[in-house]
């Protein structure tokens, strides 16, 4: 039962959600919010995205990290300073002891929607409903913690399932799960 620090990073908002995977798929709401680094110059942003998210790692403790890839906008400008964002997130992760995994914005959508064309709204109605949460968060900490869950998710299906394999009359293999 490890708590998940999932990040959606952005150069003026950066979303932040912490969750607490449990067994049998189910995860537990901790925490979520923005960074607010406004409009000031992009490097004092940049510093505000990195000491804020030590602060969080520093309060809730998350044992894994995962954050959002960077995709190809139209606008490159807009591009790079996403990635730079990203990396002050990422440095800030790797610096307080943490891995960090990444995942696509159709990776996360896939996972908690069951498609990878799913809108926004969409993915936080379903991460209200996974984390029975009564309020719909800012969408910028909503998209953390669908990729929080995403993580969570990923996590689990990876834990090997001892199985048994069979021959059928038919010459075919069945597996069934050890107790």
């Amino acid at each position: 039962m490890s708590l998940i620090l999932g990040i959606d990073p952005g150069s003026r908002l950066t979303g932040f959600g912490v969750v607490r995977s449990l067994p049998r798929g189910q995860c537990e709401y901790i925490a979520s919010g923005c960074i607010r680094a406004g409009d000031g110059a992009f490097a004092e942003r940049l510093g505000l995205i990195y000491r804020s998210l030590r602060e969080v790692i520093a309060e809730y403790a998350p044992g894994e990290v995962a954050i959002e890839q960077v995709f190809m906008a139209r606008n490159a400008d807009s591009a790079l300073k996403l990635g730079q964002a990203r990396g002050a997130a990422i440095v800030a992760a790797v610096e307080s002891g943490l891995s960090v995994e990444e995942y696509t914005a159709t990776q996360v959508k896939q996972a908690l929607v069951g498609k990878g064309s799913a809108d926004k709204e969409q993915v936080r109605q379903m991460v209200m409903h996974l984390l029975r949460l009564t309020q719909a968060p800012q969408m910028d900490a909503s998209d953390a913690l669908a990729i929080a869950l995403c993580h969570a998710h990923h996590q689990q299906s990876l834990v090997p399932h001892q199985l048994t394999a069979t021959r059928r009359r038919s010459g075919r293999l069945r597996f069934k799960e050890m107790p």
